[in-house]
């Protein structure tokens, strides 16, 4: 209650030395047994809401819609009278919820007025009817209709999604939402934790609390994604796709389901319904929190075709997508597509499947072309029951002695290197935008997107941001692909060419280069890992002698989502391999020689770092006072979970 009365204080001295404050109005909201009273409150700008806990439960005002916060606001758990106040320096409408109780309704909404107000427009075209625009260097196709831009025209195939809402959230990820319960931490792949107590004031007492020795390593370490934390447990799959599941507190083993499947990665499990789903080889496993199987469901029978995504559970499905590759030694041979599946959840039965590849002989030369699927998990509009997927890039790349220059793919390869907006329920395409066409250097646009809300030339608009190995970030509109703007991030060389010359090119970003790794989005900034590491290409092969990932260079990158400006920008003298991820007001992220870095997210200024005992190409998640590491290169390699000390 102290640091309360001081907060008032201090507020109080703040009003009294600002005169425009004096102006401004504080609007007070009750928090009752799971309602917030009033439920909408009408502001203007630079108005404060002021939220008061009235009963014995804990309630939170945390920003955000679906149960999903957006990094605005949160109160953390607020006990009897304990208040919370925020001013509202922005027009626009901000709904919010209480993080224990949303699933009961505890929701809300501040509409905050300008001086001057400007509605939204809004534009509807008929299904059958066509829209010509003109937007620089965009793709855009919206359900039912057809838009013609300067780049590429695009045709859609279905309406409206047919799912969404709160009751498609598996039971157990929407009570485990403070902790860490699916790969990106929630649907929006925002990456970013507002229900932990390591910020910037204590971030220097982050300690090692535990480590867990992993036993299993392939080709590119032994683990290379986050684990995931529901009610008190770590569950994580290693690249040989082992499944573990260790204690939080002090990660003892509970148990470990033996595959001993070499993979590629960036593997991991989905959990929901009470079951644990993860993929060995070209098959997806459903297991009981036990690590027992359930089901077993083989998706291909090519032995050239693979699963290397972390998986997603919504809507009583479970998504997944193949890619054109199952090792090191068969990737991209002649006749592999990547497809995405979505797989009942009781069952393992394939309910929808969407190929990537828009052509059933793959552009004509099946026995040389391959390309397409998924690396990372979709993001998910739980309000529409839309998804949005990044894709993969077309093979062979750059092309081989008989084919130079992707000539044995002539066009543009749809559906690689694009953002695809699919039904959560039937896999329709809604649109797709296609960002590389005819990629000849193997810039894929792979990342999980992210959903958010900006404030675009005045308008408030629902946004979708990608990102890939082409090294640039774009926000989409969520409804129909309409490129909102595009950022590049890192060193670029040669990367637009769309025929190589004869002789030796050199391209940035590499094969290994452009943003490899998860984004993380929080309070209108989207936090972008970058590696320069280049690429000698010909018109027939890559020069395999030149390649050193280790020498590149890595940054991190904040971009405002208003305006796609840089906001800050964090150099390494190594490659960023360890993502972002938010911590209130901390970003996180590591680099391939090791070293763990704490950033204060508005200025990018470094606060704390630590050396791990090996190399890293992962990245984090965070519960409670805890974040936990993979570090996969090491002697042995580890989780190293963090905690704060005294």
């Amino acid at each position: 209650m102290k640091k309360h009365l001081v907060l008032s204080v201090l507020i109080s001295l703040a009003v009294m030395n600002c005169p425009s404050v004096l102006h401004a109005e504080v609007v007070d909201v009750s928090m009752v047994n799971y309602a917030f009273q009033p439920k909408t409150v009408t502001i203007n700008v630079g108005d404060t809401v002021r939220w008061t806990n009235n009963v014995t439960i804990q309630h939170t005002t945390t920003s955000g819609t679906g149960c999903i916060a957006d990094g605005q606001w949160d109160s953390g758990l607020l006990s009897r009278n304990e208040t919370y106040s925020f001013e509202f320096t922005t027009a626009g409408e901000y709904p919010y919820y209480c993080i224990p109780h949303c699933a009961l309704g505890m929701t809300g909404t501040v509409i905050v007025n300008a001086s001057t107000t400007t509605v939204p427009s809004t534009t509807t075209t008929a299904a059958g009817s066509t829209t010509t625009t003109t937007i620089s260097s965009t793709t855009t196709t919206v359900a039912g209709s057809t838009t013609t831009t300067t780049a590429i025209s695009s045709t859609t195939t279905t309406g409206r999604p047919s799912g969404g809402g709160l009751f498609s959230i598996p039971p157990d990820v929407l009570l485990a939402s403070f902790e860490w319960p699916m790969a990106n931490k929630n649907y929006r792949n925002t990456r970013a934790s507002f229900d932990s107590r390591i910020r910037a004031r204590n971030v220097s007492r982050l300690r090692p609390a535990w480590t867990f020795d992993i036993p299993s390593t392939s080709t590119f370490g032994a683990v290379a994604s986050n684990p995931l934390i529901l009610q008190g447990r770590v569950y994580f799959q290693d690249l040989k796709s082992n499944v573990y599941a260790l204690t939080l507190n002090r990660g003892e083993l509970v148990w470990k389901k033996d595959y001993n499947i070499d993979n590629i990665g960036p593997n991991g499990p989905a959990v929901g319904w009470r079951k644990i789903f993860v993929a060995k080889g070209a098959e997806v496993v459903a297991l009981d929190m036990e690590g027992s199987e359930v089901w077993s469901t083989k998706l291909t029978e090519k032995e050239s075709e693979g699963i290397d995504i972390q998986l997603m559970a919504y809507g009583n499905l479970v998504y997944v997508s193949t890619v054109p590759g199952s090792s090191v030694t068969n990737f991209y041979t002649g006749g592999a597509a990547g497809i995405i599946y979505a797989l009942d959840q009781e069952t393992g039965s394939i309910v929808w499947s969407f190929n990537t590849i828009d052509s059933e002989d793959i552009w004509g030369n099946p026995e040389v072309n391959s390309g397409g699927g998924a690396w990372y998990p979709p993001a998910i509009d739980i309000r529409t029951g839309m998804m949005y997927w990044g894709t993969g890039n077309p093979a062979p790349f750059p092309g081989t002695p008989e084919f130079p220059n992707g000539s044995s793919r002539p066009g543009p390869n749809l559906y690689t290197d694009s953002m695809l907006a699919l039904d959560t329920m039937t896999g329709d395409l809604l649109w797709y935008n296609q960002l590389k066409p005819h990629d000849l250097l193997d810039l894929d646009f792979q990342l999980s997107p992210i959903l958010a809300t900006a404030r675009i030339d005045g308008r408030r608009r629902e946004v979708v941001i990608g990102g890939g190995k082409l090294g640039k970030v774009y926000a989409f509109d969520r409804t129909n692909g309409e490129i909102l703007w595009t950022t590049p991030v890192g060193e670029h060389q040669n990367d637009e060419l769309v025929e190589l010359p004869e002789g030796t090119t050199r391209v940035l970003p590499g094969i290994f280069g452009g943003i490899e790794t998860p984004m993380a989005y929080a309070g209108g900034v989207v936090y972008v890992p970058v590696l320069n590491v280049f690429t000698d290409f010909s018109p027939t092969a890559i020069d395999q002698t030149t390649l050193d990932i280790a020498g590149g260079t890595g940054e991190l990158v904040a971009i405002t989502i208003d305006d796609g400006e840089v906001l800050w920008k964090k150099e390494f003298n190594v490659p960023n391999f360890g993502g972002a991820t938010v911590v209130n007001d901390l970003v996180f992220t590591a680099t391939f020689d090791g070293k763990i870095y704490a950033l204060d997210r508005k200025t990018g200024e470094e606060l704390w770092n630590y050396q791990a005992p090996g190399g890293i190409n992962a990245w984090p998640a965070v519960a409670g006072n805890r974040i936990i590491f993979p570090v996969g290169l090491g002697q042995p390699p580890q989780l190293i979970a963090f905690e704060l000390g005294f």
